[in-house]
């Protein structure tokens, strides 16, 4: 094949990296990397592109950075600027994938909803904009009600202790994502979710598009005066703790699509949380804690700003990287997500299907 390929790829906590390139028998010629990063000395993007030039069109984010490693100039300094992220930004080019700007982003904020209802509409809208009948959309949850969620693989009795949800009044419910449970008390909790189409992750690791699309929450954070990144495989965390757990479901059909959901404690009720959650020690030990009530650190004692203003924030760093217009659910999406919502998500058979 033969063609040109042009690639963006920002890397998670750093710049923009910008690849043109052409492909001719199966290898790549006339890479050209730029970008808004730093490099020292001058040679070394020379030397990125040199790398490049003539590697096997099919070699992946981490072989071309292997490649790029090992031409660099010794001493060579990089800001803003992995050798991995030039690589994905190549594996971008080379999927025609899209851009953030290249869509019209709606925003759907709406009141607040039963926990079995926003678990379908996650479905429904996803599968809406895989078929092309909604664009990408940035959804953001008010919850009616508190609320245990497990990831679509969790064991029920494993998660979840019934009689203390049932005495506080909890229900559990089980998302479509994998992952771990999040405990929710609607005045506590921030939660959105990012229905994209498959396109703006083209050229991403499963790992890596984790990352990318946690960026801007990164970026939010940052104007509240939170240093946060972005943990491996699907945390936000700052120095003071996890503030976020995210999860992501690949919807097929259509053009496909990513949910990409993610809960954010803004405050919580510790003592109440590990009552109800089944938080084994197996797993604390590998966040180096031995109280689950030390893992999260709320986004209320370190912005010091209402729940409300954090959200509005949020929204407005969105808006002003990528744009955004005021949305709502149309009559047929809120229609099926409620029968769904019924049939499936408030049922025993599928809150239990791993029991």
């Amino acid at each position: 094949m033969h063609g040109a390929f042009h690639g963006e790829y920002k890397v998670p906590g750093g710049k923009l990296v910008v690849v043109d390139l052409d492909t001719e028998d199966g290898v790549l010629r006339n890479v050209r990397v730029a970008g808004d990063f730093f490099l020292e000395p001058d040679e070394a993007i020379l030397a990125i592109d040199r790398a490049l030039e003539g590697a096997p069109a099919d070699t992946d984010a981490t072989g071309l950075a292997a490649r790029i490693d090992a031409a660099l100039p010794p001493g060579t300094q990089m800001f803003g600027l992995t050798a991995e992220g030039v690589g994905v930004a190549v594996r971008r080019a080379l999927a025609h994938a899209t851009d953030w700007t290249d869509y019209d982003w709606q925003l759907i904020h709406e009141p607040p909803r039963p926990p079995a209802l926003h678990m379908a509409l996650d479905e429904v809208l996803t599968a809406e904009v895989a078929a092309g009948r909604r664009p990408p959309t940035l959804r953001v949850w008010e919850w009616g009600a508190p609320a245990v969620v497990i990831g679509s693989f969790q064991s029920l009795r494993n998660e979840v202790d019934p009689v203390a949800a049932e005495r506080h009044g909890i229900q559990v419910v089980r998302r479509i994502s994998g992952g771990g449970a999040m405990f929710i008390e609607p005045g506590d909790t921030i939660t959105y979710s990012l229905s994209v189409p498959d396109a703006l992750v083209q050229g991403l690791s499963f790992a890596d598009s984790y990352a990318y699309l946690d960026d801007w929450v990164l970026g939010a954070l940052a104007d509240m005066g939170i240093k946060a990144w972005y943990q491996p495989l699907n945390d936000i965390a700052t120095e003071a703790g996890k503030i976020a757990g995210a999860a992501q479901k690949r919807m097929v059909g259509g053009g496909g699509a990513i949910l990409h959901h993610v809960t954010m404690a803004y405050d919580i009720d510790a003592d109440r949380m590990t009552e109800v959650l089944r938080i084994g020690r197996e797993k604390l030990s590998d966040k180096g804690t031995k109280s689950a009530k030390k893992r999260v650190d709320p986004l209320r004692r370190q912005t010091g700003l209402p729940r409300e203003a954090v959200i509005e924030r949020m929204i407005a760093s969105f808006r002003g990287r990528y744009g955004l217009s005021e949305g709502a659910l149309t009559e047929d999406e809120l229609t099926r997500a409620k029968e769904l919502a019924e049939t499936k998500f408030g049922t025993a058979e599928w809150t239990a299907r791993v029991p």
